[in-house]
């Protein structure tokens, strides 16, 4: 599977690249903070593959990078995806190496 850090994300954001960001958590974390991006619940995430674009990087995200990984490993299974990349470490990550005034939780 293909990772991406924090700090490279943060890179991609600050030099306008062209990606897709997918946030795979409940409702209520996205509530405690968040990095932006799409919200597609992971149960719901091969319902709704077809919001995901397959012409450039997808980077997809949650709270440690777990479901994220696991969103990853069903959408390459299931839809043959080749574009997709785990954010290292999820948000948690990202407020330790990126946003420090996002708390982890």
């Amino acid at each position: 599977m293909k990772e991406i850090t924090p700090s490279e994300l943060k890179s991609m954001i600050d030099n306008n690249e062209k990606f897709q960001l997918i946030d795979v958590r409940e409702q209520y974390e996205i509530d405690i903070c968040n990095i932006g991006g799409t919200n597609i619940n992971f149960y719901d995430i091969l319902d709704r593959k077809m919001e995901i674009d397959k012409n450039k990087k997808v980077i997809i995200y949650c709270r440690s990078g777990k479901r994220s990984a696991t969103a990853i490993n069903m959408l390459e299974k299931d839809s043959r995806f080749e574009n997709l990349y785990n954010l290292r470490g999820g948000i948690n990550q990202w407020a330790k190496e990126v946003d420090t005034s996002i708390s982890p939780y």
